[in-house]
């Protein structure tokens, strides 16, 4: 038996990294009679060798971070890629995933996208706001190259997920970090003004530089985390400042009176879309408490 990383999982097979070989292995028929996946890519594994280069997967080690989508173990940071345009950010989507990377214990960096179709301005208000928050941010560009350095230089090293709605450029972006990975990209659709999807599934590549990056399919809706809802403001850390200024201890900072939080929305101290994203997930955090 030996340890080694999944990679991929497709078509029923599960595809374990051991040092420079990729062995082909099916899971253990427990693990595949849970309600849940078993095992996910960036899983350390332990593998019991059925014949040359295949297996099978007898134990899934335990996982220091873990996403339900993308499904993947092990990862330590989040690169959020967005694009200036084509298609437009949607920055409720890019609170969903701040919220989402941040409650699972990883590090987002948020990824601006396509910045050679920017005119004018140099740089969107609103990444300089994220930045403003204390959020780490890069800007980018596949087809001319600006930035791709950065971004591989903050890659390295470590394991990270590359996410964001389909049509932003994230396979293009890996393509030009990594030359010879050659990921199918696509087109935006004209008519629905939004990306075709072009990754079917989730996979780590291995950077030769060091490290881990995982490509997953684009989408456009997220569901939060399941928690409490007094955990939410947490994940906004804007507002950590003015917490200590609520009259009531556990305010949710929604119809509360004397609330820190709202009154530097007012002062503008805390960004407005910012803290109205936080009453719309609140409202569906308290949702998912009924229901669970």
């Amino acid at each position: 038996m030996f340890e080694g990383v999944l990679i991929k999982a497709y078509g029923g097979f599960y595809y374990v990294k051991k040092g420079e070989e990729i062995w082909e292995c099916s899971l253990r028929g427990k693990f595949r009679l849970g309600k849940n996946a078993a095992a996910l890519v960036g899983d350390r594994v332990k593998v019991t060798p059925v014949r040359e280069k295949t297996g099978r997967i007898d134990e899934v080690l335990p996982r220091a971070t873990e996403l339900f989508r993308p499904a993947v173990a092990n990862v330590e940071q989040a690169v959020l890629v967005f694009a200036v345009q084509n298609p437009e950010p949607n920055l409720t989507l890019l609170d969903r995933f701040l919220v989402l990377a941040e409650s699972a214990g990883i590090q987002p960096l948020i990824c601006l996208n396509k910045i050679d179709l920017l005119s004018g301005r140099r740089e969107r208000h609103w990444l300089k706001l994220y930045r403003r928050i204390g959020y780490p941010t890069v800007t980018a560009s596949s087809k001319t190259g600006e930035g791709v350095e950065a971004l591989r230089q903050l890659l390295t090293g470590s394991t990270s997920v590359f996410a964001g709605p389909s049509g932003v450029g994230k396979s293009s972006l890996l393509n030009a970090v990594q030359p010879g990975w050659q990921l199918k990209t696509g087109e935006i659709s004209h008519k629905l003004k939004r990306g075709k999807h072009t990754t079917r599934h989730v996979e780590l590549l291995v950077l030769p530089s060091g490290g881990y990056v995982v490509d997953s399919p684009g989408f456009s809706s997220l569901d939060l985390p399941e928690m409490e809802r007094e955990e939410l403001s947490r994940y906004f850390p804007e507002m950590e400042n003015f917490t200590e200024d609520c009259k009531f201890k556990g305010c949710l900072h929604n119809q509360e009176p004397q609330c820190g939080v709202k009154k530097a929305v007012e002062q503008g101290a805390i960004h407005k879309e910012r803290y109205q994203n936080y009453l719309s997930f609140l409202q569906e955090v308290m949702q998912q408490e009924r229901r669970y």
